[in-house]
């Protein structure tokens, strides 16, 4: 699944929800550094009955400048990938390099 995220992402073949739009902007990630992410990252939790919208994932990478990026993103069965919420992760909600959730976090 993940391989196929990264086509469609390398090939432009995905869309921003409006949410992931104002939070790209509010956060200053740009479209390079969430397209690296995807590259370098790696699905750290599945969401198979996402209330956003088809089923999607999370996955958490690095850019080449080491920023972290989360990337919640729609699966690949869409005709176009789905960036549903980009954020750098806050290391005091998220351990192991980003990858996953302390266990005091209530989301």
């Amino acid at each position: 699944m993940l391989e196929e995220i990264r086509c469609k992402i390398a090939s432009d073949q995905f869309e921003f929800s409006k949410h992931a739009v104002d939070q790209s902007i509010l956060r200053s990630i740009r479209v390079q550094e969430i397209k690296e992410a995807i590259a370098a990252g790696q699905v750290i939790e599945d969401y198979p009955d996402d209330k956003y919208g088809p089923t999607s994932c999370l996955i958490s990478g690095l850019t080449p400048t080491n920023r972290p990026i989360h990337v919640q993103c729609s699966y690949p069965s869409r005709r176009l990938i789905k960036i549903i919420t980009v954020y750098e992760p806050d290391p005091k909600r998220w351990s192991n390099k980003f990858t996953t959730r302390r266990i005091n976090d209530d989301e």
